[in-house]
């Protein structure tokens, strides 16, 4: 079953999400980093303008196929249509389709955007009925 962790708190989902690309690449594992079309192109920019030594390799889902298969890190509007990965990063304010054929989905929700939190409780909810056993984790304690 797919492990499940909530990361709250994020004073920028996007920033979060690029240090988060930073870590699952240096530890081996593959990422699909899922959002609307809008949002990958400024993490795709983000992504590009890291410091050298935080350099991420990733590429878009609509890159050459060899590209997409190879990369460690994947930006996709629709995560189903990625090749299998460990991991999936949820940028969507709703659940993400196919979630399932993950090990583990992260949903990173902001400190101060109510709307944005308001949808991830409802995304808990969702999990939380099917039985998934979520994690919490805190960003401003872990801050802290």
């Amino acid at each position: 079953m797919t492990e499940i962790a909530f990361h709250f708190n994020a004073p920028d989902r996007l920033a979060y999400a690029c240090r988060f690309a930073r870590k699952v690449q240096r530890s081996g594992a593959r990422l699909v980093i899922s959002a609307p079309a809008e949002t990958l192109v400024t993490l795709d920019r983000m992504l590009w303008t890291l410091a050298a030594q935080d350099f991420v390799a990733h590429c878009r889902d609509d890159a050459d196929e060899e590209l997409v298969h190879a990369s460690p890190v994947l930006l996709a509007a629709d995560s189903r249509s990625a090749p299998q990965h460990e991991v999936l990063l949820n940028l969507h304010a709703d659940v993400p389709e196919g979630f399932g054929r993950f090990d583990k989905l992260v949903e990173v929700v902001s400190a101060q955007d109510e709307s944005d939190r308001a949808k991830a409780r409802a995304r808990w909810k969702h999990y939380a009925s099917r039985g998934y056993a979520i994690t919490r984790h805190d960003l401003v304690l872990k801050a802290g």
